[in-house]
């Protein structure tokens, strides 16, 4: 089994949600139909990036340096076209 890490973007307020999960479609699904606690009042969401790992202590272990300072600042630099998509 496989778990993927993956960031979300909210085109409401424009904050990332970093979170990982074995099954990346119908979690997505859950973020989107507003059945996740803590993005429901963000929707709609985009999926910006994912990852997957072979082991859910991996996977757990990418969140959470994702979610760290110098983790988003990597998302930013692999998504550099993404947020400025002129150079």
């Amino acid at each position: 089994m496989y778990y993927y890490i993956y960031v979300l973007l909210s085109e409401k307020d424009n904050q990332w949600y970093t979170g990982y999960t074995s099954n990346l479609r119908q979690r997505l699904k859950m973020h989107n139909e507003g059945r996740v606690i803590s993005t429901k009042d963000r929707l709609p969401l985009k999926l910006l990036y994912f990852e997957g790992c072979l082991n859910q202590q991996d996977a757990t272990r990418r969140e959470k340096y994702l979610k760290s300072g110098n983790g988003k600042i990597y998302i930013k630099s692999r998504l550099r076209n993404f947020f400025n998509p002129t150079g």
